[in-house]
């Protein structure tokens, strides 16, 4: 692989690990292969500190490779739910989670699609979104990027607390909400815009502002000036490719296209 020839796959994995960036020693917890491909390549590279586990109940020295069990390599320190849990309340945790959905407060959903009482589907059920997303920073991957993921409206059931001044007494935000960034397959946002509003933050290479809008069910804040999602770069290929020797990563975007779609 040439030092220009990398697929989206690789691209989000480079982009995604920038939510770590400046994160120090907490927790590191990167759900679905990519975000978690994203947390290692952190740890590898530009914060050391960042503290990663098997995915089990491990610390472990170096981020475990995907497809290795933790008896396969060098733990740190063990990591029961209690441990977790303290992290986790103390805001020592910072996620990168994959909703089903998410409204243009941030709001996210995992749990149905529909009414609840009757859905139209049933998925995770809120699980540990709400208390998360109050006590720890989070960020969020979308594999696709599409109206029905970025909905107008609210979310069908909001699992994950956002930016809603309506849904907090008096209008004030709890004080460990701390929403970061959202890496998608056409480009970056975060929450940076007016009243938190969710901006454009970088766009993949290829990609125009307005299929990012095309593709949202609400308006977005469009920067004066959007730069391209840097590339990866030879170092950080061949250290995802250590980190996925399986070649998982390839399988998460249909047909593995190419990062660069100029």
């Amino acid at each position: 692989m040439s030092e220009t020839s990398y697929s989206l796959a690789e691209l989000l994995i480079v982009a995604a690990a920038e939510a770590w960036r400046h994160d120090g020693e907490i927790m590191g917890t990167g759900i679905g292969p990519l975000p978690r491909l994203a947390a290692g390549l952190a740890k590898k590279t530009f914060n050391p500190a960042l503290a990663t586990s098997d995915g089990e109940c491990w610390y472990t020295t170096e981020p475990m490779p995907s497809g290795m069990r933790g008896d396969q390599v060098e733990l740190e320190g063990w990591m029961p739910y209690d441990r977790v849990f303290s992290s986790l309340w103390s805001g020592k945790r910072h996620a990168m989670v994959a909703p089903v959905q998410m409204d243009r407060f941030g709001q996210a959903n995992i749990s149905v699609i529909g009414d609840h009482a009757k859905p139209k589907a049933a998925m995770l059920g809120a699980r540990g979104f709400p208390g998360n997303s109050i006590h720890h920073p989070n960020s969020f991957f979308f594999p696709q990027h599409s109206t029905r993921a970025f909905v107008a409206g609210e979310v069908d059931f909001v699992c994950s607390c956002g930016y809603n001044p309506a849904r907090y007494p008096g209008g004030k935000f709890p004080a460990g909400l701390d929403l970061r960034i959202i890496v998608t397959d056409l480009g970056v946002l975060d929450f940076g815009g007016k009243d938190r509003a969710i901006r454009v933050k970088s766009l993949h290479p290829g990609i125009s502002f307005e299929q990012v809008q095309d593709n949202t069910g609400f308006a977005l804040e469009r920067p004066e000036s959007i730069p391209t999602t840097p590339a990866p770069t030879a170092e950080q290929l061949a250290l995802i490719a250590a980190l996925d020797p399986k070649g998982v990563r390839k399988t998460v975007i249909k047909g593995d296209p190419a990062g660069d779609r100029r």
